[in-house]
């Protein structure tokens, strides 16, 4: 890379760590390329992205950042998850570290909080924003559709009342 390319590649990186909510650290040593192009494609489909960077730009890139805490991770062959949903890139990463051994989830930052690895697992594990989206959506639609069901009860208890006496109306005129 030449010197241009290297300003340019950090101004990017620069602009992906203001823009992200989460960023995931991991060393991705002895991974193929086969499983390289899994684990981006997951990060794709869940709204995430990686990158593999020079650690010294990384480092560059990272400062007056919210997760520049993230600095003291990058060490050896370390590649960055990111995402503006704060659970999906620590999920996509936590599940293919369980399936790939070689992918060792170092630690992270979600806005100017560091995590440790313990900490990424734990964002991991909470529903994601559509998730949770839906969760409230089903909460608030249940109360209406019982309120509907209580409302609507005496009527229609009014109602075969009304029958009932007009069927034994029908009945004492026919006799």
């Amino acid at each position: 890379m030449d010197r241009a390319a290297k300003s340019e590649f950090v101004g990017s990186l620069a602009e992906v760590f203001k823009a992200t909510k989460v960023v995931v650290v991991a060393h991705y040593s002895g991974l193929t390329v086969p499983q390289m192009q899994t684990l981006r494609r997951q990060m794709r489909q869940a709204g995430a992205s990686v990158k593999v960077a020079k650690n010294r730009l990384a480092k560059i890139a990272l400062e007056g950042s919210e997760v520049a805490s993230i600095a003291p991770l990058l060490k050896g062959p370390t590649l960055i998850a990111f995402s503006g949903d704060p659970v999906a890139a620590p999920k996509v990463a936590v599940e293919f570290a369980k399936s790939n051994e070689r992918f060792v989830i170092l630690g992270g930052a979600m806005g100017t909080t560091a995590l440790d690895a313990n900490g990424v697992k734990a964002l991991a594990a909470l529903p994601s924003l559509d998730e949770l989206r839906a969760k409230i959506v089903g909460l608030v639609q249940a109360p209406a559709t019982k309120i509907a069901r209580v409302v609507n009860a005496p009527a229609a208890k009014v109602a075969r009342v009304v029958q009932a006496y007009a069927a034994k109306s029908a009945e004492d005129a026919a006799a």
